[in-house]
């Protein structure tokens, strides 16, 4: 399978050379994931197909956001490639602000890209961004530790189990939490958590009038449940951690679950990472029983702002991070378990890939994520974990702010959607909605 596309792009590459193509220095900006930090360390194979040299400038998640954004909304030519995700991509798209990834070759294989993540990153049919990996949310556990508490993991448990579950692996005296769950504030960090849970609890960012709803019962019954099952069972300090830091807390052995993004199951199961990665499984996003699973959807990827002067070269480093050839070039260094998740069809195919553990559970979680009904009734958005429209940046990332707060004993939950209701409504009156 890998064979033959490795030989396409072999072509690819021997085209570009055999051009005269002038060797250029890329700019580009990503984000501090464990699978972009791996990337930037075979960068050399990249440089040595295509002449093009890589100068990266990497940052957390929060700080990504607001410099590509403030950049490319100025036009301000620092980048040649931005990591963004399926929010920003169509919504850039339409403002004419990325290069159409039309230019890529067709042994590039674009129709291999899974649909769901293909779909996420394209405006008007045409793809606009590259997927370097795919994600939903899952739960991590310590299968240890949860026998230990007399418990079994079902497959799909739900909220209510798995507040049982944490309580009963909590151990605060020798540092282990029953469960670890995102509290920084930040419209990607705790607001990207907390949208996709409140959809279990049948809460929404608005009604079909984009009238917003913090002030309903289903989101006070979100966040004190949340703020609840961290105060008994979660770390010190939750309201200040994102994914990196929940990530080292599980690795390290401190945390008994951990709801978060897919793609980590290849570093806590890692033994030259985590202490504990023969002890791990995997289980669906919890659901409240109205037929919403706590599941998001998204991709990290790659997209070549307008006005670049570097096009080409962008171009070129598009096709060969988020290849098929890629894929087996990191197989190949660092085994199958490494190789970045969700995005091509044809790595769920790959013998090899399906003995993975965490491989089935992944791509069932993204397939389980739905954009276009992402709530148990109806809204005027797309989007599981976050609305796609241009205000949600702005308004959600006030509202993580809110959230955190409370989450760290500042306020009440009450207080906090009382506020979170006032920005919303404020926000979107404004904007017009």
């Amino acid at each position: 399978m890998y064979s033959k596309a490795k030989l396409g792009t072999a072509t690819a590459v021997a085209a570009i050379m055999a051009s005269g193509a002038f060797a250029d220095t890329i700019t580009i900006a990503t984000v501090n994931n464990g699978d972009m930090i791996r990337m930037q360390g075979l960068t050399d194979d990249f440089t040595a197909k295509t002449g093009h040299d890589v100068e990266w400038v990497t940052l957390d998640e929060n700080t990504l956001r607001t410099r590509v954004t403030q950049d490319i909304a100025t036009k301000g030519g620092q980048f040649d490639i931005m990591t963004i995700g399926m929010y920003e991509t169509p919504i850039w798209a339409a403002n004419g602000w990325l290069v159409s990834l039309d230019g890529l070759p067709p042994e590039y294989d674009a129709d291999d890209i899974l649909p769901a993540m293909a779909n996420g990153l394209s405006h008007d049919g045409t793809l606009y961004a590259a997927p370097f990996y795919g994600e939903s949310s899952m739960i991590m556990y310590r299968t240890d530790l949860m026998e230990k508490a007399g418990l079994e993991m079902p497959d799909a448990p739900s909220w209510d189990f798995i507040r049982e579950a944490a309580l009963a692996m909590t151990d605060k005296e020798n540092e282990i939490y029953g469960i670890c769950l995102r509290g920084k504030a930040g419209w990607g960090e705790n607001m990207a958590f907390l949208t996709a849970m409140s959809n279990a609890f049948g809460a929404r960012f608005v009604d079909e009038d984009w009238r917003p709803q913090y002030d309903s019962e289903a989101w006070s019954n979100t966040l004190n449940f949340y703020i609840d099952l961290m105060t008994e069972a979660g770390p010190p300090g939750a309201s200040s951690n994102g994914f990196n830091e929940n990530l080292s807390l599980f690795q390290q052995g401190k945390c008994g679950m951990w709801i978060d993004a897919t793609v980590a199951a290849s570093f806590v199961t890692n033994p030259n990472d985590s202490s504990v990665a023969d002890k791990v499984g995997f289980a669906l996003a919890p659901n409240a029983g109205m037929g919403k699973n706590s599941n998001w959807l998204w991709a990290w990827a790659l997209a070549i702002p307008a006005g670049t002067q570097n096009e080409d070269a962008a171009m070129a480093f598009i096709e060969w991070s988020t290849s098929k050839d890629y894929l087996a070039l990191v197989a190949e260094n660092e085994g199958w378990a490494n190789v970045p998740p969700g995005t091509r069809a044809s790595l769920y195919e790959t013998p090899e890939y399906q003995e993975v553990p965490f491989a089935k559970m992944t791509l069932e979680s993204i397939l389980t994520a739905d954009p276009n009904n992402p709530t148990v009734d109806p809204v005027p958005y797309v989007g599981v974990q976050f609305a796609a429209i241009p205000e949600w940046a702005g308004l959600a990332g006030q509202i993580g702010q809110e959230f955190s707060a409370a989450l760290a004993g500042q306020q009440t939950a009450e207080e906090a959607l009382e506020k979170a209701q006032a920005i919303a409504s404020e926000e979107l009156e404004a904007a017009g909605y």
